[in-house]
């Protein structure tokens, strides 16, 4: 019996090395298709497979040494039915964005350097429609696009968990945002926010 247990060991490390090898080529294949649809993917930066959605590729900017895991969406849109934008999305060196987060832009997201996310970010600079009467009876997905401004995410910013950065704000250097907030206004630098909407609870 232990050398039934022994050979089902070494077949298992066996399977799992392989595993990891076969898992690094996809990831450098994957990069290499992305690279291409970018604007630029810095060096040693990991995108696993698969994005959940990219669009408008050629107005993002991905630095070097960047993490994002797997099933993320980013998009850059440059028109929208009769609309037409001049969206940017720029990610900085050394960023880390978890699995299922959402990126979107009609204007800018910009992103700092050492910003980490959790999973299930959200950060948009857009809506679908203003809150107007006239609106309302119109449904939200024939709704023209708004923005009330880009959105700066400074360096050495962390963002918590199923967070949400809305339209229009700034998050100031070395920021933290604790998990499940929805930043609706700026954040200070070096400050620590929570709720819905995100209050500042401590200043560091």
């Amino acid at each position: 019996m232990k050398k039934v247990f022994f050979l089902l060991g070494r077949f298992y490390s066996y399977f799992s090395a392989v595993k990891s090898q076969v898992d690094k080529i996809k990831r450098v294949i994957y990069a290499g298709y992305c690279s291409a649809k970018l604007k630029r993917l810095g060096h040693d930066t990991v995108i696993e497979p698969y994005l959940l959605g990219l669009a408008g590729g050629k107005y993002i900017s991905i630095g070097d040494n960047c993490y994002i895991d797997k099933s993320v969406q980013i998009s850059a849109w440059d028109s929208y039915f009769d609309q037409r934008f001049s969206p940017e999305i720029v990610i900085g060196d050394n960023c880390g964005i978890g699995a299922y987060s959402h990126l979107s832009a009609i204007k800018g997201i910009y992103i700092g350097n050492n910003v980490r996310m959790g999973k299930s970010i959200l950060i948009i600079d857009n809506a679908h429609g203003a809150s107007e009467r006239d609106l309302l009876d119109i449904s939200p997905r024939q709704r023209p696009l708004v923005s009330k401004g880009p959105v700066v995410i400074e360096d050495n910013v962390w963002i918590g968990e199923k967070a949400s950065v809305m339209p229009g704000v700034r998050i100031g250097r070395g920021a933290i945002i604790a998990a499940n907030s929805v930043v609706t206004h700026d954040v200070d630098p070096y400050s620590v926010v929570a709720g819905n909407p995100a209050k500042t609870i401590k200043r560091l």
